[in-house]
């Protein structure tokens, strides 16, 4: 956690051909669905994070994917107080995003493996997220997206 306290964090948009990106329901039984994202972990560069993660929440390995584009920067959001911790120094995560193109069959995406996160997962159209996503989080998602957008890859 840096002094601010936000959280390192990865995001992961992963696009298929058609210009369509992976949109994952959290476990829970509720209606959260977001990008796949995890922390960076002391020591670890975000490149080495966001291979962990695309691992362990999507079940891709490197070779399956090819990193398309990344923001420059971190972009940051924060959590609502109601649902941080009390007496935290947490306010919420900054975050280094990846535009990822799917180089595997579709059957290759397991976001249910052990210690899911995720329940499930479908294609949406690119900017789908932005107006889905739970609120504390719709301002980062767009300036990812926008930033990103450029490097989308269709075909």
């Amino acid at each position: 956690m840096d002094a601010a306290g936000f959280r390192p964090n990865v995001a992961l948009v992963l696009q298929n051909d058609h210009g369509q990106v992976l949109w994952a329901r959290r476990v829970g039984g509720s209606d959260g669905w977001q990008f796949p994202q995890g922390g960076i972990e002391h020591r670890e560069t975000p490149e080495q994070a966001l291979y962990r993660e695309l691992s362990e929440e999507v079940g891709l390995a490197a070779h399956q994917v090819e990193v398309v584009a990344q923001t420059r920067g971190w972009l940051r959001y924060r959590v609502p107080d109601a649902l941080r911790q009390p007496k935290s120094r947490f306010v919420g995560q900054k975050q280094r995003w990846f535009l990822l193109r799917l180089r595997a069959p579709d059957s290759a995406i397991d976001v249910c493996g052990p210690g899911a996160e995720f329940d499930q997962w479908r294609w949406v159209s690119y900017w789908h997220p932005v107006a889905k996503v739970v609120a504390f989080k719709r301002s980062v998602y767009r300036r990812a997206l926008l930033a990103l957008a450029p490097s989308l890859r269709v075909g």
